[in-house]
């Protein structure tokens, strides 16, 4: 989670809490990227990208808009995914964030998380 907090604040985005202490972290994504956190859910969602909308400190928007977003790690580190994974998804973020939102945008990103959770498939108990 450090590694995903360390790479979104080293493209711009803006940390609540300026980074994690845990496997959570919040988004500021109306002033990272001037997108609702309803309108980013929806965005990262369509590109297999898994996060909440979540009401940020003073949010100015209302809960089911609000101004930011959670991201959580667990499902990726239980696949074996290590930092420089974490690097990788925090791109894919941001690409997603700063696109234009076309499908070709969501599709391509897709396609890049697709080939990321190939090579970390789920780890079965048998």
């Amino acid at each position: 989670a450090s590694a995903l907090a360390r790479a979104l604040l080293g493209l711009g985005a803006t940390l609540i809490t300026g980074g994690t202490e845990n496997h959570l972290m919040v988004v500021d994504v109306m002033k990272s990227y001037g997108l609702t956190g309803a309108e980013a859910q929806t965005r990262l969602e369509a590109a297999g990208i898994v996060c909440n909308k979540q009401v940020i400190p003073d949010d100015t928007l209302p809960p089911m808009r609000t101004s930011g977003i959670r991201l959580g790690t667990p499902a990726a580190t239980t696949r074996g995914m290590k930092e420089s994974q974490m690097q990788q998804a925090a791109l894919l973020i941001d690409r997603v964030l700063r696109a234009s939102a076309t499908a070709a945008d969501a599709r391509a990103v897709l396609d890049s998380v697709r080939e990321l959770i190939r090579a970390y498939p789920v780890p079965t108990l048998i």
